[in-house]
C-alpha cells in the first residue's frame, strides 16, 4: 500500500494556518536559507513528536522576521538535529545532503566494496575499534579477493582504527582503501600481516543472500538469508518463496541477523508469503501525530503483489534469527506475525526500533516532484509508531528472543551451513536433534559493539512508501 500525502486542500489549509501566524509563505528566501526553511516546515508537519518540541509549535514565531533569525541561526544539520528530540527518545531521524544516494540504498544500491561488518571496541583497548565481516556482497570486489566472514580488520591503510577516527577511514568518500586484518587469540587482537586492498564500486544487493532446503531428521527445513527490505526485488523474493514451496518445505529458517530494515509494504508481503492463511486480516497499523492523524493506516496481509499471487507456505511456526543488528521492518516481521502464529526468536535481542519514517524533499507537498532545484537535501523522520493486531508496539527496548544465542568471534562458522551455531540451534529445535556445532572459545568474553555496516551509514528503517 503507497504512502499517500494530504490532499491539495488539507494542504492549502496548512499553509494558510502557518501563514496566518507568520506571514512568510510568499517571502523568497536565499539559497541556504530554504534549506532550514524546509527542514523547519516539513518537521513542523510530519515529526512524530512535534508537539513536544517548542521551536516547532505553530506560534513559536510572531512573524516573519523572528522566524528567519530563528532559521538563519544554523546549518542545516544543526537545525535538523536542534528541532528533533535527543537520542533516548528518537535515535533514528536522520537528514542528508544528497537524496539520490538515499533513495539508491533505499533499493539495495550502493558504492560499497562487497564487505558487510560490524565494529567493535579491542577488549584490550577501548580507545580502538576493530571490524569483524558478517558476510561478502556477491558479485563485489571483496567477492574476488581472499577475504571471508568472520575475519578481524584492525586498520586502514596501515592506521590502526580508533573511535575518533573509524568513521573518517571506513565510510568517507576515499574509493580504494587497504585493510589490515588480525587474529583473536586469547582476547586479544593480534595482527597477522594480512593486508588487502578493496576498491568501491556501484553495488545492486539482492537482499537473497542464501536461500536453500536442509534435509534433516525428517524435516524438509527452509533456510532464507534475507538482509535487507528493497520493494523492487519483492517479486524476487516471492520467486524464492516459490522454489521452497515446490520443494515441499515443512519448516522456514528466516535469517534476518543482518537485516536493518526497510520496505513496511515488502514486510507485508513477506508475511504474507510466511503464512498465506490470513489474507485481508490486520499484520500491523501505523500512527502518526494529530495532525497527521488521517494518515493512521491498518496494513493487511495481501493476496497478491500486483497481478501476480503470493507463494504462501502456511505456516504456523517459523524460527528467525536475530542480532543486536535486527531492526525495524525485521522486527514488525516478528510482532506483526506474533499474535497469529508462533514466532521462535533465536539469537540476541533486537534494536528496537518500533517507528517509520518517510523521506520528505524540499517541495510544495514535501514529496519527490517538483523539488527545488537550488539543492539536494531530504529528511528522514520519524512519523509514525507501528503495532501489531492487538495494538502492541511496546519494544524500544528490542525483542528478546526465545532462546538467547550471541554470536561470538570464534564461532562465526558458514551461512547456511548446518554447523553454523545459529542455524544449527534452530534445526536442533525443529528436529529436537542436537548435533556438532561451533562452541566459542574457552574463557572468550563478548566483545563490545559499537554498530555495524548498515546501520552506521543510515541504511534500513521502517520506510513509509
Amino acid at each position: 500500500m503507497k504512502y499517500k500525502f494530504q490532499s491539495l486542500i488539507l494542504l492549502l489549509v496548512v499553509a494558510i494556518s502557518f501563514q496566518s501566524c507568520q506571514d512568510n509563505d510568499d517571502i523568497d528566501f536565499a539559497p541556504d536559507v530554504q534549506i532550514n526553511d524546509f527542514i523547519w516546515k516539513g518537521l513542523n508537519i510530519y515529526y512524530l513528536w512535534q508537539s513536544d518540541v517548542p521551536d516547532l509549535a505553530d506560534n513559536r514565531f510572531a512573524n516573519h522576521t523572528q522566524y528567519q533569525d530563528f532559521i538563519s541561526g544554523y546549518t542545516p544539520e544543526s537545525l535538523f538535529e536542534a528541532l528533533k528530540l535527543d537520542n533516548s527518545i528518537d535515535r533514528f531521524s536522520w537528514i542528508v545532503n544528497d537524496y539520490t544516494v538515499l533513495e539508491q540504498s533505499f533499493q539495495g544500491t550502493t558504492k560499497n566494496n562487497g564487505i558487510e561488518f560490524k565494529l567493535s571496541l579491542d577488549p584490550k583497548n577501548s580507545s580502538n575499534v576493530v571490524g569483524i565481516i558478517n558476510y561478502i556482497i556477491p558479485n563485489s570486489d571483496a567477492a574476488s579477493k581472499n577475504v571471508k566472514r568472520g575475519e578481524i580488520f584492525y586498520g586502514v591503510n596501515g592506521i590502526t582504527l580508533t573511535l575518533s577516527n573509524y568513521r573518517t577511514l571506513l565510510f568517507s568518500a576515499a574509493e580504494n582503501y587497504i585493510l589490515n586484518f588480525a587474529d583473536f587469540t586469547a582476547n586479544t587482537i593480534v595482527p597477522n600481516g594480512k593486508s588487502i586492498e578493496f576498491t568501491k564500486t556501484v553495488l545492486n544487493e539482492n537482499p537473497i543472500l542464501i536461500n536453500k532446503v536442509i534435509p534433516s531428521g525428517g524435516h524438509k527445513i527452509g533456510y532464507l538469508m534475507y538482509n535487507g527490505f528493497y520493494s523492487s526485488y519483492d517479486t524476487i523474493l516471492n520467486d524464492a518463496f516459490g522454489v521452497l514451496k515446490t520443494e515441499g518445505v515443512t519448516d522456514l529458517v528466516l535469517d534476518l541477523r543482518y537485516n536493518p530494515g526497510g520496505s513496511v509494504q515488502s514486510a507485508t508481503r513477506l508475511a504474507s508469503m510466511i503464512t498465506g492463511q490470513f489474507a485481508g486480516q490486520v499484520f500491523s497499523k501505523l500512527t502518526y501525530n494529530a495532525k497527521k492523524s488521517r494518515n493512521n493506516i491498518s496494513y493487511l496481509f495481501p493476496e497478491k503483489i500486483g497481478s501476480t499471487p503470493i507463494n504462501s507456505l502456511n505456516l504456523t511456526k517459523v524460527y528467525i534469527l536475530t542480532t543486536n543488528s535486527t531492526a525495524s521492518a525485521s522486527e514488525l516481521i516478528i510482532n506483526g506475525l506474533s499474535p497469529y502464529i508462533n514466532v521462535v526468536q533465536i539469537g540476541d535481542v533486537t534494536v528496537g526500533k518500533n517507528q517509520a519514517s518517510v523521506t520528505l524533499y524540499d517541495s510544495s507537498d514535501f514529496s519527490s516532484k517538483n523539488r527545488n532545484p537550488n539543492h539536494k537535501y531530504a529528511m528522514q523522520p520519524i512519523v509514525a509508531l507501528t503495532v501489531n493486531k492487538n495494538g502492541f508496539g511496546d519494544y524500544q527496548s528490542g525483542l528478546a528472543p526465545t532462546f538467547l544465542q550471541k554470536e561470538s568471534v570464534s564461532t562465526y562458522g558458514v551461512l547456511g551451513e548446518p554447523s553454523e551455531p545459529l542455524l544449527n540451534t534452530a534445526i536442533s529445535k525443529i528436529t529436537a536433534i542436537t548435533t556438532k556445532t561451533l562452541k566459542p572459545a574457552a574463557g572468550e568474553k563478548p566483545l563490545k559493539d559499537l554498530g555495524d555496516s548498515k546501520s552506521l551509514t543510515g541504511r534500513g528503517g521502517i520506510q513509509i512508501e
